[in-house]
C-alpha cells in the first residue's frame, strides 16, 4: 500500500546556510512536528508490522545536491518515523530522496510511504 502527503514546507541546503544554531533549530522542530502530525493521520501505519520504503520529494524552484537535499529532510524523516513509532535509523526504514522543479517561490514537499510485510 502507498501513501502520499504534500505540504508546503520549504526545505534548504542547510549545510549552506550561514545562521545561528536557534534558527535552524526552530524549523527543524516546526518540520518534524508537521510532517509528523500529518503522517500520524495515517493510522495504518502506526501498527503496521513490516518496513517501509519511504520518499521524500522536495518541490523547488532551484535544485539541491544530494547530500544537501538529504541533511534538509532531517527534520522531516525524524517526523515520518516518530509518528509511525520506529526509530528512523531502524533498517524497517528504507530512505530516499529526491526532487522536482516547482514555479518560482512555491515550495513543498511530498511523502511518500509504501508498506512492505516483514523484515
Amino acid at each position: 500500500m502507498i501513501f502520499t502527503i504534500t505540504s508546503p514546507i520549504r526545505i534548504l541546503s542547510e549545510a549552506n546556510l550561514r545562521e545561528h544554531w536557534a534558527p535552524k533549530a526552530k524549523r527543524a522542530k516546526i518540520q518534524r512536528a508537521t510532517v509528523g502530525m500529518l503522517v500520524q493521520q495515517l493510522q495504518k501505519l502506526r501498527h503496521h508490522p513490516g518496513t517501509f520504503d519511504v520518499l521524500l520529494i522536495r518541490v523547488a524552484p532551484r535544485e539541491l545536491d544530494d547530500d544537501n537535499l538529504a541533511r534538509g529532510f532531517k527534520g522531516c524523516r525524524d517526523g515520518v518515523a516518530d509518528a509511525i513509532g520506529v526509530d528512523d535509523g531502524s533498517k524497517r526504514f528504507t530512505w530516499r530522496y529526491a526532487q522536482r522543479k516547482g514555479a518560482p517561490k512555491k515550495y513543498s514537499v511530498i511523502i511518500q510511504i509504501e508498506t512492505k510485510e516483514g523484515l
